[in-house]
């Protein structure tokens, strides 16, 4: 796959973590796009370290979909821990 259709996949990868882990975050929809892109990254890496499989087949694989999403939620969770206490102080 090219960098297009990573940047892509990252992106819808990060519009429905965070419709899956609703609330308010401290960043805007740029955060929420990095964090996509970041975890669709992340996602095909730990499938394949974790698995060994290839986990990023193809741009319509279903197994590309979810690791992309699994990385973008870990991600966004831990965005969330790290930059919780700060929107509070």
């Amino acid at each position: 796959m090219g960098i297009i259709a990573w940047i892509l996949i990252g992106l819808l990868a990060g519009i429905i973590a965070k419709a899956l882990m609703p609330g308010r975050d401290p960043g805007g929809i740029i955060i929420t796009m990095l964090i996509g892109i970041a975890g669709g990254l992340l996602g095909g890496w730990l499938g394949k370290v974790i698995f060994g499989v290839d986990s990023i087949d193809g741009f319509f694989d279903l197994s590309t979909w979810i690791a992309a999403i699994i990385g973008s939620l870990i991600l966004l969770a831990l965005y969330r821990v790290f930059t919780g206490n700060r929107r509070r102080a």
